[in-house]
């Protein structure tokens, strides 16, 4: 009896150890899968984070196909041939000749374009935008292509200057695949505008003054301003902002006139405005638009001077409005 209940006893033991060593190999079996998964992943993702943001068309082909070397060598935009052709970096390069080729070949960071093609001037600003091949300049050895003359004008302002924003500003523009990056100089703006930047509620500030009246504006006319982005109705009214923005945007950031007369940040309703003395002014309710009225050029006069306290107290930060004010007993306050 001794030997068979310590022989039973074994066995147990035995069973015990076999479903514990089965169980710690599927243990191991099942962290090595997730550790692969892991892994796995983390390769995706880099290889995702490797892309290169690009200015391409949809065959995959930079700068409109064409010549790279040639804006060096020939001093000019010369059209490619897809017979000579070499990817780099994810985008299809054309060449005029087999030497071009070859030169790019042998060192293709001496003539890609910055900033993966696109208008150095808008990446300068925080953006991308397309470029016109005959608005190129080599600057250091440095290929840069502008959008237009107008961005040419920009750019030259400040060359130097715009080189080292256009370098810093580039990582973040691109990790957005172009989408604004609000940039140094704009924080120093403050201005009414949405989650996305956009001032206004989207409305074209150009047909405030054309036309006198509220007009929604349309994303694929677009323009960016000490912060702010616009939309407009048509290309030729975003043609008129970006000639003179100065003349077309709001005061007091497109917030409340009345409210700013008053030191206060408050929404605005858009279709409630005025343009006065070239200037336009909006505000956030009827009321708001009767009581401003009441001391037109008084509370012109003190929302001019509690706009500069208010920039520097909020610019560059998330802006909260302030609660409206509370009525007066008499007729000259009114809640804004």
């Amino acid at each position: 009896m001794t030997t068979h209940t310590k022989n039973t006893h074994m066995e147990q033991m035995l069973r015990d150890r076999a479903r514990k060593d089965r169980f710690f190999r599927l243990l191991f079996i099942l962290i090595t899968f997730m550790i692969g998964l892991f892994s796995t992943g983390i390769v995706h993702a880099q290889k995702e984070a490797d892309k290169f943001f690009n200015n391409t068309d949809d065959r995959g082909v930079i700068l409109g196909g064409y010549d790279a070397v040639a804006f060096f060598t020939d001093n000019k935009p010369v059209k490619g041939d897809a017979q000579y052709q070499f990817s780099h970096q994810d985008a299809i390069y054309y060449f005029a000749s087999k030497e071009h080729l070859d030169l790019f070949k042998a060192n293709p960071d001496r003539y890609k374009p910055q900033f993966g093609g696109w208008c150095a001037y808008a990446v300068s600003l925080g953006r991308v935008a397309p470029i016109d091949v005959n608005t190129f300049s080599i600057v250091d050895g440095r290929l840069f292509i502008q959008h237009n003359q107008r961005a040419v004008n920009g750019w030259n302002k400040d060359v130097s200057g715009n080189i080292t924003k256009a370098d810093k500003y580039w990582p973040a523009v691109s990790v957005k695949h172009g989408g604004q990056v609000t940039t140094d100089e704009e924080k120093g703006f403050l201005n009414n505008t949405d989650p996305d930047g956009i001032t206004l509620q989207g409305y074209d500030a150009v047909a405030y003054f054309t036309q006198m009246k509220a007009v929604k504006g349309d994303p694929k006319y677009s323009a960016r301003y000490n912060g702010a982005t616009y939309w407009f109705s048509s290309e030729a009214n975003a043609t008129m902002f970006k000639d003179h923005p100065e003349m077309f945007a709001p005061q007091y950031g497109a917030f409340c006139g009345y409210a700013m007369a008053l030191n206060k940040l408050r929404p605005i309703n858009p279709e409630l405005f005025d343009v006065i003395e070239g200037k336009l002014i909006l505000q956030h309710s009827p009321d708001a638009y009767t009581q401003f009225h009441k001391n037109l050029a008084g509370n012109i006069n003190k929302a001019d001077n509690n706009w500069p306290g208010q920039v520097k107290k909020h610019a560059g930060k998330k802006v909260k409005f302030d609660k409206p004010a509370k009525p007066a007993a008499s007729e000259t306050a009114s809640s804004d």
